[in-house]
């Protein structure tokens, strides 16, 4: 039965395929790369020295020394307190050194403390740098320099919408350099300007640099860790190409030197990440590097500006640090919106997403939610559904007379074949109309895993009982359970393989798969359950009524859709009863 191998096919690559890929993560968290060298000290250039120059020991368009994990350096810690953030920046350089998103608990026994996306503690380290190049060695505070800071803590106070913390930097010559992070209530998207006054007798000629540097995640989401696995890494978008991945792997093979009008870069992980988003229609120069051989960056080096004497000069970028939702990442930036990764079916799942988010407006619970949206699919694709079914009830009520087929055939399967293919035309049943309209939907089964997968809204959403959290899996593995025996029992609605060997197999997927679910998100698990429970629900009245008469047999290829499966089973059988060529001589 060509309808059952090609779903015992289907079926056995995607599960072999997932435990392979999520294997590999297993082991890579077992086996972690070793940790790159401890520098004692920082490394870079001395208080007052002129910049690193590109193209020497650092890579081209900046600044960036090669150091080990500890060699950042570290001054003052200046603290930023906003209704979304609670933030670090060091007065070395700078640097947005931790960031933690306040309306994001770390997790639900935790929920006071804010989820750490940038950090420079630990085994892991993502930070945002940035700093000024100058041309002819002239002075320029790179994220070495020391800066200076007003005070050592700040706060958006009740009524305040705007928050700005400045840093400064003089050199000798009497160029001033002031950056100021400019944070706004209830945005995730900070303001940076380096300020340049120009106090010396010369023109003074720059650009800014800005950065993400940060070492791979020792641990990962796949399924023997408890979760789904999600790209992390450096993502870019440019005219010519919107969304653009860029893995740590492929950064250490080659450094990425493009000049970019427009655009942005960005790390990114599951649910959160960090962007550089220049000035509308500003040039830049965008790299990769590897740094100390465990660090990673990806950044952008700006035009040059001149900024006269007695003059000042404005470096204006802006960075978002926070979650990837959707409607606000549209509104940053173009494209930016691209960041929750729905892969090649993103045209289906934008407005599989969207209408999740309405139903959720109205329900106020993601669980019921993802409950109502199954149901409203299955609705959608209820005629095609019926078709699959309707086939597979008439398969089975021929089956007998199949198994009888290949009793009195044995081993010939050309005369097997030539049976099989009368007896499907005696009855006008269609061997693959079961499978034409599965694989028609499957495209939006795989669209809404990743809008289930890539949502943040599921991070931490409760649903009901002893689902606390849809973003991870069943903490008493009840729904995988479920999910399995609602599997089993799909299977015995379904026409058993006449190859006692393709039965056995088939039989043993819905335990494989309640293997494989035990460490899918429980939001995920409880979409399967539905959408079981409701295949289970229609399948079975089909097959009862194809068994009592009420589907003829005949009216199973009136429909579109049958009649072209009849002409591909017509095909099958010329091919199947074709003589063969005559040989020369005969």
């Amino acid at each position: 039965m060509e309808n059952q191998r090609l779903l015992l096919f289907a079926a056995l690559v995607f599960v072999l395929f997932m435990l392979w890929q999520n294997w590999l993560e297993f082991q890579a968290v077992k086996h972690p790369p070793p940790a790159p060298p401890v520098a004692t000290a920082p490394v870079g250039p001395a208080p007052g020295q002129p910049a690193l120059i590109p193209g020497q020991d650092v890579p081209t368009a900046a600044p960036i020394a090669n150091v080990g994990l500890q060699a950042l350096g570290s001054g003052q810690r200046v603290h930023v307190s906003t209704d979304l953030f609670e933030a670090e920046i060091d007065t070395v350089g700078g640097d947005l050194r931790q960031v933690g998103l306040r309306t994001y608990p770390e997790s639900i026994q935790q929920r006071d403390q804010p989820f750490l996306l940038l950090k420079d503690r630990g085994a892991e380290i993502f930070i945002a740098q940035s700093g000024l190049l100058a041309r002819n060695n002239e002075p320029a505070p790179n994220h070495y320099a020391p800066f200076t800071a007003d005070q050592s803590e700040y706060r958006l106070a009740d009524g305040q919408d705007t928050l700005e913390v400045p840093l400064h930097w003089t050199d000798p010559s009497g160029l001033k350099v002031t950056k100021i992070y400019t944070f706004r209530r209830g945005s995730f998207l900070v303001e940076l300007n380096q300020r340049v006054e120009n106090g010396s007798t010369g023109d003074w000629q720059g650009s800014q640099y800005r950065q993400f540097q940060r070492t791979p995640p020792h641990k990962t989401s796949g399924y023997f860790g408890g979760g789904v696995t999600t790209y992390t890494g450096a993502v870019i978008s440019t005219p010519d190409q919107r969304y653009e991945k860029i893995s740590f792997d492929n950064i250490a093979k080659k450094a990425l030197d493009q000049t970019v009008k427009g655009g942005w870069i960005a790390m990114i992980q599951h649910y959160f990440l960090g962007a550089w988003i220049p000035g509308s229609g500003e040039t830049d120069s965008f790299y990769t590097r590897v740094v100390g051989g465990n660090r990673y960056v990806v950044g952008m080096t700006g035009m040059e500006q001149t900024v006269p004497a007695g003059a000042t000069g404005d470096f204006r970028t802006g960075l978002y640090i926070g979650p990837k939702l959707p409607s606000v990442l549209a509104e940053t930036a173009p494209n930016l919106q691209l960041t929750v990764d729905y892969g090649m079916l993103t045209i289906i799942a934008e407005p599989l997403f969207w209408l999740l988010k309405a139903i959720h407006t109205i329900l106020g619970n993601w669980g019921w939610a993802i409950i109502f949206l199954t149901i409203l699919i299955k609705l959608t694709f209820y005629k095609l559904s019926e078709t699959s079914y309707r086939s597979m009830a008439n398969m089975r009520r021929l089956a007998p007379e199949l198994t009888r087929l290949k009793e009195i055939y044995g081993d010939d399967k050309q005369k097997m074949n030539e049976a099989m293919m009368g007896l499907y035309k005696k009855e006008k049943v269609n061997p693959l109309g079961g499978c034409l309209p599965i694989m028609v939907q499957i495209p939006v089964f795989i669209a809404l895993y990743w809008v289930l997968v890539e949502s943040v809204q599921l991070r931490q959403a409760p649903f009901m009982l002893w689902i606390h959290d849809l973003a991870i899996p069943d903490p008493y593995y009840v729904l995988p359970l479920i999910m399995g025996v609602t599997m089993f029992v799909q299977q015995k609605l379904s026409p058993a393989p006449p190859d006692p060997i393709q039965a056995k197999v088939m039989m043993a997927l819905p335990v494989v798969f309640t293997f494989m679910f035990l460490w899918f998100p429980a939001g995920l698990v409880l979409y399967w359950v539905v959408n079981n429970m409701l295949s289970i629900t229609q399948q079975y009245v089909i097959t009862k009524r194809v068994e009592a008469g009420g589907y003829s047999p005949a009216k199973s290829g009136d429909s579109f859709l049958s009649k072209q499966t009849s002409k591909l089973v017509d095909l099958a059988k010329k091919q199947l009863v074709k003589p063969p060529p005559r040989r020369k001589g005969k």
